[in-house]
Parts: C-alpha cells; sequence; structure tokens
C-alpha cells in the first residue's frame, strides 16, 4: 500500500507529510504539509464562490488532510495549490477569470491571525528552515457518518470561518467542522470515478462535471453569513500526472 495515496487500511488513512517549526515574534508555529504536492486538486476563487477540484486520488490525501486538522488542535495544515496545473476548461460560465488559491487549516484553538501568514510562508521557505518528513496516520473511524449530526442543536461546532489573504483561504474551525468537511470530499471522490467510468461522454468542463459534487457546508440560506462565500467541492478526472 502506498502510504502517500491516502487509502484506507488496518491503520486508517495514511499520508506523507512535512512538518515546519518556525519562530514569528513570540509564537512557536508548527505547520504541516503534504511531503509532496497535490497536482490533482486545485481550489479557486471563482465569482464570488470558492470553487475545489480533485480527481480520486488527490482529494483523498485532501480529505486526510482535513481528519489531520481535526488531531492537531497545536497545528496550522497549509496545502499549496496555487502553483499546481491548471484544472482543465475552466471559464466561460462565470465572469473574469478563477484566481487560484492556497488553503491553510486553521484549528479554532489557535487564534492564528491570517495577516501573519505572509511572514511566516516565507520563513518556511528559507533554504535553512528546518523540517521533518513523517508518514501520519489517521482512523477511517474519524469520518462522521450521513446525517449523525443534529443541525439544529451542534451547527456551531460544523462552521469553517473563512478568511482571505495573501493569496490563501483560511478555513478555521473546531475538529468536528474538518471530519465533517473530509466526508464530503471522501463522498466525492467515492462517487465521482465509477460516474465518470460510467458516462464518459457526460463530462461537463463548467460547473458540476458529471454531476458528482459536494458543498461544504449544510444550511440553504447563505445571506446571514455574510462573510461567508459557498464552498463548492467538484470530482475531476485525473488531469495531470
Amino acid at each position: 500500500m502506498a502510504a502517500s495515496r491516502a487509502v484506507p487500511g488496518r491503520d486508517g488513512f495514511r499520508t506523507k507529510v512535512a512538518i515546519h517549526r518556525a519562530r514569528q515574534g513570540a509564537h512557536d508555529h508548527r505547520v504541516i504539509r503534504p511531503a509532496r504536492p497535490l497536482k490533482n486538486a486545485a481550489l479557486y476563487d471563482a465569482d464570488g464562490d470558492y470553487e475545489l477540484y480533485v480527481d480520486r486520488t488527490d482529494g483523498r490525501r485532501l480529505g486526510t488532510l482535513f481528519l489531520l486538522a481535526a488531531r492537531s488542535p497545536h497545528s496550522l495544515v497549509y496545502v499549496p495549490l496555487r502553483s499546481g496545473p491548471r484544472v482543465p476548461g475552466l471559464g466561460g460560465w462565470r465572469e473574469g477569470e478563477p484566481q487560484p488559491l492556497d488553503l491553510v487549516l486553521v484549528p479554532r484553538s489557535r487564534q492564528f491571525r491570517p495577516t501573519h501568514w505572509k511572514q511566516l510562508r516565507a520563513r518556511m521557505a528559507a533554504g535553512n528552515a528546518p523540517r521533518e518528513l513523517r508518514t501520519a496516520s489517521v482512523p477511517e473511524t474519524d469520518l462522521t457518518a450521513d446525517g449523525d449530526i443534529d443541525w439544529t442543536v451542534s451547527a456551531d461546532h460544523y462552521f469553517l470561518r473563512q478568511h482571505r489573504h495573501a493569496a490563501t483561504l483560511f478555513l478555521t474551525g473546531e475538529s468536528g467542522a474538518f471530519r465533517e468537511a473530509a466526508r464530503e470530499l471522501f463522498a466525492v471522490t467515492k462517487d465521482g470515478p465509477p460516474v465518470a467510468a460510467k458516462h464518459p461522454r457526460l463530462y461537463f468542463p463548467q460547473g458540476c462535471n458529471y454531476h458528482v459534487c459536494r458543498c461544504l457546508y449544510d444550511w440553504d440560506d447563505l445571506a446571514k453569513h455574510t462573510d461567508w462565500e459557498q464552498m463548492h467541492v467538484t470530482f475531476h478526472p485525473t488531469w495531470a500526472r
């Protein structure tokens, strides 16, 4: 079993990560990132909505990183996505050019300010910055199941607050919110491939490819959450190798 593919097994989901430690002012930061780039995962700001595209392999890796964020209340999880290959067929259904973004998952307990990110990112990119390579593992039981959340009672625990800074989308929340988002990602990577294989002529480069998509939020009315945009996850067959 290839640990970097984030496949389920006896030890749950596993993926290779790099751990960076950097000091910024009076604060020490621990940052987890994929050990190698995700080539088939991309995040865009597309005319007011966030569009996340994944294939099966990198979608599962990303889902595992969300589960890892749920188990790492003292760490930031950084997923560089801006420099990856562009998703084919983008554009044409919205005004303007979609802007690629990186992604950072922030535990609410960290109280991390996005305005500090650019400097922290530069420290990690320095040639002498220390890092540690590991194989991270999370149990498959960390995934929530459809219908196991009473949104009328505990919705606040499953909200991911959004902030934008330095071409990066920050999602801040509690562990349950990251697990719930991971469930949606794994659902797309499970349902998308068989639909694509069965109906290869039904591929639509705009909108929901094969109509296999999920949203990371469970409410219909976003108007009252004026600082939040929709977060839309769509399956896309592998576009880079």
